[in-house]
Order: structure tokens, then C-alpha cells, then sequence
């Protein structure tokens, strides 16, 4: 095996001291458009994208263990004015946001213009590409093609690869994945995905919440992991912080490393004005980042110990003779 030094650094840079993985998730976009201009998203002016996303750096960033950022309203500018900390682990997208396609065969798309080769340049310890998949689609080939792509990429320049799956119903008279289809999908897209590419996989719990029992929780989250090629976190998608905190402990015990979180921390606070919003989320967002770290480290399993990396050779002498250049 070729040895991926720099992927097992920039791993080590987005997790804790012990190895877990307690991520600040703010690569939103057209999400983020949504929230603070419902009635018009795209009359939300890029000055106040970008102060909101400083806002919740400023403010929450030192609580997490790293953090997704964005290029186009986030990443770069939470490092030129100073809100990033210097030694925050910082993952950055490469996909633009949405997809394009018909609902039932959504297409994902890298950002123009952006690549892994850009973020290693400014900085990012790793990459995180968003795929849209059902492993039934039609177009579940392509999107497949699409991770191999950035996976090879990312392994020539060293750096590792956060896998983000979205799944999606593929059938028009159920637009939404609930119970069942929705564990199958989550399971079947861990399992077929992992084997082609990523150093982490970041995805959806299996359950949508209409499923409360927790024993069912259980049970799902240990198919996730026997499928999961690699180590794998959990995404909050939007729900409240209760419930993503119980999904976490779920997810964690039953072998996740951790948690990529977004708007279920900090979601509340920027409907806020200014003054409010900062305080809010110094104070509220904080604690609630805070309680998900306290879970992670109690109950998620270290990366290393679920690495495929773990098991790469030891360098030996002159090593570096033989390292890509």
C-alpha cells in the first residue's frame, strides 16, 4: 500500500486528542439562503452569508474538534479576518451546491472553477464531497464514477476524503425515504460506496424521525457499521438538538466516531439579529456542541481503530526516497 501520511495528518487534525471526531458542519449554501431569506433566498446579499458564517466560527469553532467549510462564502474568509483558530482542523467542500437532474436520478456536481488541488493550496487539512445516491437510480454508475474521481484525487495530493451520501426516494408516488426504505438506502449506500472510495464516511442516520424506538435505532446503526468499509459519522439534517443528541449516543455506541453537525448547533441562533445571534450562539450553541462532544468522546470509537490506514506499513528507513512528489 502506498503510504497516505499526509491523510492520516489531516485526519489526526480534524478529530480530538483520543481520535474522535466532533465536527462544526458550515458548508451550507443554498440551505443557508433558505433560512435567512425564505421568502426570497437569493436576495440574501453575500456580506451577510459570510458575517453569519464568521459569526458561528467565531464562536463555536474552539468547542469542536474541526470544521466543513465552504469556498464560496466560508473558508477563505473565515481565514483572512482571523475567525478560523490556527490550529482548527478544516475540511473544505469541493461539490456545488444543489444537484441537477430529475429528483429520481439526482446528479452531483464539483464547483466549478474549485478542486482538491485549490483547497491543499489554501490550507485544508481535508475534502468533503457531497454525492446524491440510491443505489438503484439509473444514474448510481455515474455518481459512483464521480467518487472514484475525487478519491483518486485526493490520495495524489495526500489529503483525506470525507464522503457525504444524501439518499433519495426513487419513486414518484413516495417523493421521501421514511422507515424502512430509508434504513435500506442509508445501508446499502454505506456498503457500496465505502468499497470505491473516502477515508470517512459522513451520512444520514438510518432512521428518518417518524422511527423512535430506540432498540430499532440500535439495531440499524449496527448494520450501518458492519456495512461501512471505513469510519463513519453521523449528519444531523436539521433536526432539533434533542434528538440529534440522542442520535448520537445511539450512533456511537454502536460504533460511529463522531459527529458532522450543523444547523442542529447553530441553526436556531442566526435567525437572530446580530447583537442576539452572537450571544446566542456563545452561550446556547456552544452548550450544545459541548454536549455533543461530551457523548462522542464517552461512547465513539477512535478513527484509527476502524481505519483501513491503520493497517498500512510502518515507514521504514528512507521511505520519504519512495514518497509521491
Amino acid at each position: 500500500m502506498t503510504l497516505r501520511i499526509g491523510t492520516v495528518r489531516g485526519l489526526d487534525a480534524c478529530a480530538s486528542d483520543t481520535g474522535r471526531l466532533s465536527v462544526l458542519a458550515l458548508d451550507h449554501r443554498n440551505n443557508l439562503r433558505r433560512m435567512l431569506g425564505p421568502d426570497d433566498p437569493s436576495a440574501v446579499p453575500y456580506e451577510e452569508l459570510v458575517e453569519v458564517k464568521r459569526a458561528v466560527v467565531r464562536a463555536i469553532m474552539r468547542t469542536a474538534s474541526g470544521i466543513l467549510l465552504d469556498p464560496e462564502l466560508g473558508a477563505a474568509q473565515a481565514i483572512t479576518d482571523g475567525s478560523l483558530p490556527s490550529g482548527a482542523g478544516l475540511i473544505v467542500a469541493v461539490e456545488a451546491s444543489g444537484y441537477t437532474g430529475p429528483s429520481t436520478a439526482r446528479v452531483s456536481r464539483l464547483l466549478p472553477d474549485w478542486g482538491v488541488l485549490q483547497a491543499k493550496r489554501m490550507g485544508a487539512d481535508a475534502i468533503k464531497l457531497l454525492l446524491y445516491y440510491h443505489p438503484d437510480a439509473a444514474n448510481a454508475s455515474q455518481q459512483e464514477q464521480l467518487l472514484i474521481e475525487v478519491a483518486e484525487a485526493c490520495a495524489d495530493v495526500d489529503l483525506p476524503l470525507f464522503l457525504e451520501t444524501l439518499g433519495y426516494s426513487i419513486d414518484e408516488s413516495a417523493p421521501k425515504l421514511t422507515g424502512g426504505a430509508r434504513r435500506d438506502v442509508v445501508v446499502r449506500t454505506a456498503r457500496r460506496l465505502t468499497a470505491l472510495g473516502g477515508d470517512i464516511l459522513k451520512c444520514e442516520f438510518p432512521y428518518d424521525p417518524s422511527v423512535s424506538e430506540r432498540d430499532r435505532w440500535l439495531e440499524a446503526c449496527q448494520e450501518l457499521d458492519e456495512a461501512s468499509a471505513i469510519p463513519w459519522v453521523i449528519l444531523s439534517a436539521g433536526v432539533d438538538d434533542a434528538t440529534f443528541e440522542a442520535q448520537t449516543e445511539v450512533a456511537c455506541q454502536a460504533g460511529a466516531s463522531g459527529v458532522l453537525v450543523g444547523r442542529s448547533v447553530w441553526g436556531d441562533g442566526v435567525l437572530l439579529p446580530a447583537a442576539e445571534r452572537d450571544a446566542w450562539l456563545a452561550t446556547e450553541g456552544v452548550a450544545r456542541m459541548q454536549r455533543l462532544v461530551d457523548i462522542v468522546e464517552r461512547d465513539g470509537r477512535p478513527w484509527r481503530e476502524r481505519s483501513p490506514l491503520a493497517t498500512q506499513a510502518e515507514p521504514g528507513e528512507g521511505w520519504y526516497r519512495d514518497y509521491p512528489g
